[in-house]
């Protein structure tokens, strides 16, 4: 298996440029460049992984750590200039309670880290990476509802398709 391929390259640049968010303040312009170019080599490398033909297990579970590094260093980054009410923070921690326990089930029944990238996922990732950019002009409670929603959805169904076996 060649593990070096443009779409991981592409794949790594992202983490790079998530870890280049460390050192920005956030909602800057240089913020807003380096979560612009992750988020869109997010989209790119999976395009490119298809129509080369180099699509690989490797390729999407160095996708999933990726998109995990850019959303921990988001967090970590806008946790500390947003105003979250306390429900946000249970609904979220109860978002991670059902996707832990959808890695759990997916290394219980298959031995191996399980990778969902449904439609749902996608629009959850889709909807998160817009979040920070609508800040300015959509009340925080508001676009996080939905988000939560659309993210509860994604989760439980990433756990029917892991309890189903329909993940490949």
């Amino acid at each position: 298996m060649n593990v070096i391929t443009l779409a991981n390259g592409i794949t790594f640049f992202r983490i790079l440029c998530s870890l280049a968010l460390l050192f920005c303040m956030p909602l800057s312009l240089p913020f807003f460049v380096f979560y612009a170019v992750a988020g869109l080599s997010d989209i790119f490398d999976g395009l490119i992984a298809r129509k080369t033909n180099t699509a690989t297990k490797f390729g999407a579970k160095l996708d999933t750590f990726a998109d995990i590094v850019f959303a921990a260093v988001c967090l970590i980054k806008l946790l500390s200039v947003l105003d979250i009410p306390v429900w946000l923070y249970i609904w979220i921690a109860v978002i991670a309670s059902i996707k832990a326990a959808n890695i759990a089930a997916g290394y219980i029944r298959q031995k191996e880290f399980i990778s969902v990238h449904s439609v749902m996922n996608k629009l959850t990732g889709g909807m998160l990476f817009v979040f920070p950019l609508t800040l300015t002009w959509i009340e925080l409670r508001y676009s996080a509802a939905v988000i939560c929603a659309v993210a509860t959805t994604a989760a439980v169904y990433e756990g029917y398709l892991i309890q189903t076996g329909r993940t490949a």
